[in-house]
């Protein structure tokens, strides 16, 4: 047979079996990489859509936690992954700041992986210990200006949610509090519970059952509105704060050079998740919402990553904190 024609059947054959693949596509089950500790705000929303989507692909979505160095540890393994639709990576706001918090990062953000859809945004609470003395959060302004080298704010370690969260609070009041910076979420609370930290400021999903016991005091919401989980927790915003309206965001990718097809297909099982009635009650208890359905594409979440990383490099690089 002639080259050209050789080479013309090649080219024919692969047109055909990569829409095969992706048709046949999951033929095992599907690992979910969560960059953070199980238990934690990230591995909740992770394991909720990963049991809907488990049901509606036909294969079990199994959540693997692979902690460290703010999350890039867990996402440069996903970037170094094979690129065939059988490892995700669910992950956070983080994705965009480690591009500027890490110096050295292991890989390129915007070049190591393919996207599959935004998941929720959730909003940002401002906390202290339960016996932290201003009533309200104008009172909590005031206090926190004038006592800033006396106070202490947790956070779950730099680049987690709480870190950037307590970042904008401090430059927002020109507050620069002595940080103490914990190996996860769940010691950071614990020491806030026990009165040996002053404020957190963390997602609805990792506060709401503590506020709702009593057991933290919450002063505002990061989020545009009220949330309707704590409607008379009035927004930063309502304070005049109006740099804190923010949330963390997550969203789901895949190694660079997945099938385009394999994409769209989990961000399709994605949408029908999101849709689920089951996960939008469960979401409404931990103070968030799903993403809508044209939210959750591949297109929306590359415009989200691009945009949050432009938006965080001025504030990272003002803080002049970085990871390494």
């Amino acid at each position: 047979m002639p080259i050209s024609r050789l080479l013309g059947a090649l080219c024919a054959a692969s047109m055909l079996t990569a829409p095969a693949f992706a048709q046949d596509y999951p033929e095992r089950a599907i690992t979910m990489v969560v960059p953070f500790s199980a238990g934690g705000p990230t591995d909740t929303v992770a394991r909720l859509v990963a049991e809907r989507m488990s049901a509606d692909l036909g294969q079990q979505i199994t959540v693997e936690n692979i902690g460290g160095a703010g999350g890039t540890l867990g996402a440069g393994n996903v970037a170094k992954a094979e690129a065939d639709g059988y490892t995700l990576l669910l992950h956070h706001i983080g994705m965009a700041t480690a591009e500027t918090l890490y110096r050295n990062l292991a890989y390129e953000t915007l070049d190591a992986f393919d996207y599959v859809g935004l998941v929720t945004e959730v909003p940002m609470v401002v906390t202290a210990r339960k016996d932290f003395e201003p009533s309200d959060f104008p009172a909590f302004v005031t206090y926190v200006k004038a006592n800033a080298d006396k106070l202490t704010m947790a956070n779950a370690g730099i680049g987690a949610a709480s870190h950037l969260c307590g970042m904008l609070l401090m430059q927002a009041l020109e507050a620069p509090l002595v940080t103490v910076p914990y190996k996860g979420t769940g010691p950071a609370m614990t020491d806030l519970l026990g009165g040996q930290v002053d404020i957190m400021c963390d997602q609805t999903t990792n506060t709401a059952q503590q506020i709702k016991a009593g057991t933290i005091k919450a002063y505002a919401v990061t989020s545009p509105e009220r949330l309707a989980l704590f409607p008379d927790l009035p927004t930063a915003k309502e304070a005049g704060v109006d740099t804190m309206q923010f949330g963390i965001w997550h969203g789901i990718y895949t190694p660079r050079g997945t099938p385009a097809e394999i994409n769209q297909r989990l961000s399709q099982s994605l949408q029908k998740a999101l849709a689920d009635e089951g996960v939008v009650t469960a979401m409404a208890e931990l103070g968030t919402t799903p993403v809508p359905a044209d939210s959750a594409t591949p297109e929306a979440l590359k415009a989200k990553l691009e945009s949050e990383i432009a938006r965080w490099k001025p504030v990272i690089e003002a803080a002049g904190v970085y990871a390494d």
